[in-house]
C-alpha cells in the first residue's frame, strides 16, 4: 500500500477534497487544511482505516504486543522522532512532511469497538502513543481519543498512554472511569527541562513545565503517572546538572517513576537529526559520528552511565526507577490468540 495510489485533491475546511482510497479501503479520503493559527501549514488526510489494532513485531523489546494509533505523522515536530521513517512507507516526506502531513483515522473509535468485540480478541494490553502522539494538536479538533478510551473501558481492556501532550487532561474523567474497571497506565515523556533545548528539538510540543503539570494533575486526581525521561540527548542534555534538574522536577511533580532512554537514531530520523545538528551545533557532528558509529544506538557504556546516574538521582529524590513497563502497569505479556485480523506491523519504540 503506497500513498501515491491516492489522487491528491487538497481542499479547505469548507470544501474538502476527495480521492480514491486505495490505501485505506473503499471509502473516500478527504484532505483538509484549516486556516487557524494552531493548524496553519498543516494538511490533514482523513481516512477510513481498515484496521486499528496493530501487532508489534515479535522481536520487539516492548512489554506489550498490540497498539492503537489514530494518527500517522505528528505536529510535535521532534527532530529526533524515530517514527519519521513510517511516513516514507506512504511516499510522504519524512522531514517537514512528517511534521505537516497528518493522516487521521477518523473511524478509529468505531473500528476499535468492533475489533474489541470480536470473539477472537482475548483482551490483551493495548499501548497508545508509542509511535506518534495520540494527543498531538490534531486531537483537539478530531477528538478521537474519548471514543477510544470509552471503547476500551466498555470492554474492560487494559491500556496505557504515552504522551507529550497536555490535552490528555481533557479526558481525565474518562481515564478515571476506565481505571475503575481495568488497568490504566499513563506515562508522560520529559527528557529534559532545558527550555532553550526544548524550543529547538521539540518545537511543536507543550513545554517541559506544562508536561510536568500534567503529571502533577494526574497524581492529584489519583492516577499514577510515570515519566519516560526521553530522550537524553548526548552533549546537549546529558550534563550532571541537567540530569539533576530534570529528575528533581520529575520528583516534585509527583511521578511514580522515572525511566531514562538515551537518544537513538534510526534511519529516517538519523538523517533529519543530523541535518538539524549540522545547522544548530556543527561542532558536535564529529562527536555524534563517533558515538553512533556502531549503528542506531549509543554505546552500551554510555547508556549504562546515564541510566546509573538517573537511578541514583531518583533514589536521592525519593522516586524509584521503573521496572520494565512498570510506569504503565503492564502485566507480563502473553501471546493472545490471533485476533480477527493480523493488522499492520508497527515499528517499535526501542
Amino acid at each position: 500500500m503506497r500513498w501515491n495510489h491516492l489522487t491528491e485533491d487538497t481542499g479547505t475546511e469548507d470544501r474538502p477534497g476527495t480521492g480514491p482510497a486505495a490505501l485505506f479501503g473503499a471509502d473516500s479520503v478527504v484532505t483538509r487544511t484549516f486556516d487557524t493559527p494552531e493548524f496553519r501549514g498543516i494538511t490533514f488526510h482523513e481516512v477510513r482505516a481498515r484496521s486499528i489494532v496493530n501487532r508489534v513485531p515479535g522481536a520487539s523489546r516492548m512489554p506489550f504486543e498490540w497498539t492503537v494509533n489514530p494518527y500517522r505523522g505528528c505536529s510535535h515536530a521532534c527532530v529526533y522522532c524515530f517514527a519519521r521513517k513510517t511516513h516514507g512507507y506512504l511516499d510522504l516526506d519524512t522531514g517537514i512532511g512528517f511534521d505537516s502531513q497528518i493522516v487521521v483515522k477518523t473511524n478509529a473509535p468505531e473500528l476499535l469497538r468492533r475489533e474489541l468485540g470480536s470473539r477472537r480478541w482475548t483482551g490483551a494490553h493495548i499501548a497508545m502513543g508509542t509511535n506518534v502522539d495520540c494527543y498531538q494538536r490534531a486531537e483537539g479538533r478530531y477528538r478521537l481519543m474519548p471514543g477510544i478510551i470509552e471503547a476500551l473501558g466498555e470492554h474492560a481492556n487494559p491500556f496505557s498512554v504515552l504522551t507529550k501532550g497536555t490535552l490528555i487532561l481533557r479526558d481525565l474523567p474518562l481515564l478515571r472511569a476506565a481505571a475503575e474497571v481495568t488497568e490504566v497506565g499513563i506515562s508522560v515523556s520529559v527528557g529534559f527541562t532545558d527550555t532553550a533545548l526544548w524550543r529547538t528539538v521539540e518545537p511543536g510540543t507543550p513545554s517541559p513545565a506544562a508536561r510536568l503539570n500534567v503529571v502533577r494533575t494526574l497524581a492529584d486526581a489519583g492516577i499514577e503517572c510515570g515519566v519516560l525521561m526521553a530522550p537524553v540527548i548526548p552533549f546537549l542534555g546529558d550534563s550532571p546538572e541537567q540530569l539533576r534538574d530534570t529528575v528533581r522536577a520529575v520528583a516534585e511533580a509527583g511521578a511514580t517513576s522515572v525511566t531514562p532512554l538515551v537518544l537513538h537514531l534510526r534511519p529516517g530520523a538519523r538523517e533529519w537529526f543530523t541535518a538539524w545538528l549540522g545547522t544548530h551545533h556543527p561542532r558536535l557532528v564529529p562527536r555524534y559520528e563517533r558515538l553512533y558509529a556502531g549503528g542506531s544506538y549509543a554505546p552500551t557504556w554510555y547508556q549504562r552511565r546515564i541510566t546509573r546516574h538517573v537511578h541514583e538521582l531518583a533514589a536521592e529524590y525519593g522516586i524509584g526507577p521503573s521496572r520494565r513497563g512498570g510506569s504503565r502497569r503492564i502485566p507480563t505479556p502473553e501471546r493472545p490468540a490471533e485476533p480477527a485480523h493480523a493488522g499492520p506491523t508497527q515499528l517499535t519504540l526501542l
